[in-house]
């Protein structure tokens, strides 16, 4: 009986330890392949993939829902929902991609609808669609897991969708071509970058109205928003710099060049590091946030989205014109290896631990 007893403890001590130390995983949208990816990151394997998107750019989720939230760009009456998409690949020049980020589009809304799909990571297949108003650029979910923000680069706005009841609850005039969004940790505020209008709306989410711009530099795109600071960074396409936003009375508080046309951004675990990726200069930069210090890494060709895996020394950076995605040492700053994605791009990227 004793040994009986003791089997068992040795068993549930080892099972929770795996669960309890599982690495996160990461998903991927991979535009023109009409696909997204799961990838183990301890691994560093692709370990599954879900058909039967369209064009997908943006990406969002985190543990407080089952659900990802994918944004199209591509037009809804070019979508053929009933047939397998990842069967029928839907390209974008690199200069389509640029106007797109760029360009502030027709203001009036006349540009045609999208879909944001709602994805079963676990069931592994599209839940629902969900009809927006333009094609969608990036995403973001609310830190409660009930409600979604897709930002619709065309239409100058944004759409707010009830997770619970897949359906959109308003739509919100920002400013030209708005970009990325992010929710501040208790949900209250998100934020939403304008490319075309050089600024940062900050909406209040219980009357979903913009209640004040912040003026940035040029090109406002990535966001990426230290909590235990309250410190908001973003990236400046046109300026090739960083901004550092203290959102406490929401003024810019540091600047920092980068690269050629910078893309993606995000930080390390314990809040030293800001790393950018720089498409233009072929460069992923390390910026140390308490001293200034910066270092660079050569990578080609044009590295793009980049994401932290936490409590590890590794980043994955993917590239905008070859289907894969770098697998880097944060400390070294060296590549570690290579994973590839087999076709499209890799775009926004949101790790679930589960």
């Amino acid at each position: 009986m004793k040994n009986t007893m003791l089997t068992c403890l040795i068993f549930f001590m080892i099972t929770f330890s795996l669960v309890s130390s599982a690495e996160p995983i990461l998903y991927v949208v991979t535009g023109p392949n009409n696909t997204m990816l799961a990838i183990d990151t301890q691994k560093d394997e692709i370990m599954s993939e879900i058909g039967e998107l369209e064009n997908a750019h943006g990406l969002a989720g985190n543990k407080n829902t089952p659900y990802l939230v994918a944004g199209s760009l591509s037009k809804s009456e070019n979508i053929n929902t009933k047939e397998n998409l990842a069967s029928k690949p839907i390209t974008m020049s690199d200069d389509a991609h640029k106007r797109h980020h760029t360009a502030a589009g027709d203001e009036k809304g006349n540009t045609g609808k999208s879909y944001v799909s709602i994805i079963h990571p676990e069931h592994g297949h599209v839940m629902n669609r969900i009809e927006v108003v333009g094609i969608t650029h990036h995403t973001a979910v609310s830190p409660d897991g009930k409600v979604a923000i897709a930002a619709h680069s065309q239409n100058g706005g944004v759409s707010v969708i009830d997770l619970n009841q897949s359906k959109v609850i308003t739509f919100i005039k920002t400013g030209q071509v708005p970009n990325f969004v992010v929710f501040n940790d208790g949900g209250q505020f998100a934020y939403v970058t304008n490319s075309g209008s050089g600024s940062i709306s900050v909406i209040d989410t219980k009357k979903w109205s913009v209640i004040k711009d912040i003026k940035v530099g040029s090109g406002p795109a990535h966001l990426f928003l230290d909590k235990p600071t309250n410190v908001l960074y973003v990236v400046n396409v046109l300026g090739g710099s960083v901004s550092a936003i203290n959102l406490t009375d929401k003024k810019i508080v540091s600047t920092y060049q980068v690269g050629k046309s910078p893309h993606g951004i995000s930080m390390s675990s314990d809040g030293k590091w800001l790393f950018v990726s720089n498409k233009g200069s072929d460069t992923l930069t390390r910026i140390n946030i308490r001293n200034g210090n910066v270092k660079n890494l050569t990578l080609k060709p044009a590295p793009y989205h980049l994401e932290v895996i936490p409590n590890s020394r590794k980043l994955y950076v993917s590239s905008r014109k070859q289907a894969k995605i770098w697998v880097i040492d944060q400390l070294a700053m060296n590549i570690l290896k290579e994973i590839n994605i087999g076709f499209g791009v890799a775009h926004q990227m949101v790790l679930i631990s589960r």
